[in-house]
């Protein structure tokens, strides 16, 4: 059944958020610097395509910058004035729909405000998906938002949601972290190599 819908062209079921807050690493070793605040924000959304096969996918595609303006506030407010270093994004698809159908809500045009919502991120989002039954988990990459090889943001958070995606639905998450990983020690690119007097250069 097709159900109406709530926001632009897109029936959205429920949303969820989540925030994961990390004092010690693995072994107990307090922070270096500030904690480290993971959020992810997530919608349970119809897939306009579900149990069927179209060549075009406009109707996702198509005013997913809307929605990307709609995630950009919800992570900013749960940011709290605080500012992210990584992001990433991610989809579970439900079992009617194709991978394809939740990779259409990661394109740039949605991905676009959320880069200007976080200060311009320079570098892609990293981004992973899978298509799953209800409560399925999935693991979202994180990475530095304006330099990709900055070795030290490299991380990963995983999301399960208790009761989606139903069959006809997708779910897409988009995860920020404010920091890297705490106590990183692989070398390379650091993050305050990019901070001029200003901020990023």
């Amino acid at each position: 059944m097709i159900k109406d819908n709530n926001y632009k062209n897109y029936h959205i079921r429920k949303w969820f958020y989540h925030i994961d807050e990390t004092l010690a690493n693995e072994n107990g070793i307090l922070a270096d610097g500030q904690i480290i605040k993971k959020i992810t924000v997530a919608a349970a959304i119809q897939n306009p395509y579900f149990d069927k096969y179209s060549k075009n996918l406009d109707k996702i595609i198509v005013g997913s910058s809307d929605l990307g303006k709609a995630f950009s506030k919800k992570l900013l407010k749960y940011l709290d004035g605080e500012s992210a270093e990584s992001y990433g994004k991610s989809c579970i698809v439900g079992t009617l729909g194709e991978y394809e159908h939740g990779n259409a809500f990661l394109t740039t045009t949605f991905a676009n405000p959320i880069r200007d919502a976080l200060g311009g991120g320079k570098a892609w989002i990293p981004s992973t998906g899978k298509r799953g039954n209800i409560g399925v988990s999935v693991d979202i990459p994180l990475a530095c938002k304006d330099a990709l090889y900055v070795r030290s943001h490299y991380d990963t958070i995983t999301a399960t949601f208790p009761d989606a995606p139903a069959p006809d639905e997708i779910v897409v998450i988009v995860a920020v972290s404010t920091r890297g990983r705490l106590h990183a020690r692989l070398g390379g690119l650091k993050y305050e190599d990019l901070l001029g007097e200003d901020g990023l250069t």
